[in-house]
């Protein structure tokens, strides 16, 4: 589930907005949208792939209900990690090539 939109690390760009299949974010005139309809979240880690910047965490154990906080999320490295350990984004590498579908696709395709 969606927990966090860092205030500092957000650009305004509205990408999470744009791209969450469920409608979970508002856009708002100071242009850092808000979290609008929680409950909705599937989880599905779109919104934290697409965000340029990690300012968005995602927890697949939002049910543990324990609390976030921005600061512990930059300490620990957790804040945009999703979206790190898959490759996105600047300076990254991409992990595609040792992804178990990846290489079934692969050779199925011959390659």
């Amino acid at each position: 589930m969606i927990e966090l939109i860092s205030q500092e690390r957000c650009v305004g760009c509205n990408q999470c907005v744009s791209v969450c299949p469920t409608n979970v974010f508002d856009e708002t005139e100071s242009g850092v949208p808000v979290i609008a309809r929680q409950s909705d979240c599937q989880t599905c880690f779109m919104c934290e792939l697409y965000c340029p910047v990690d300012a968005l965490f995602v927890t697949p154990f939002a049910d543990e209900e324990k609390p976030v906080e921005e600061s512990q999320l930059q300490e620990s490295g957790l804040l945009g990690s999703y979206r790190a350990s898959l490759g996105w984004g600047k300076g990254r590498k991409s992990t595609a090539s040792s992804d178990g579908s990846y290489i079934v696709f692969r050779r199925m395709a011959g390659h």
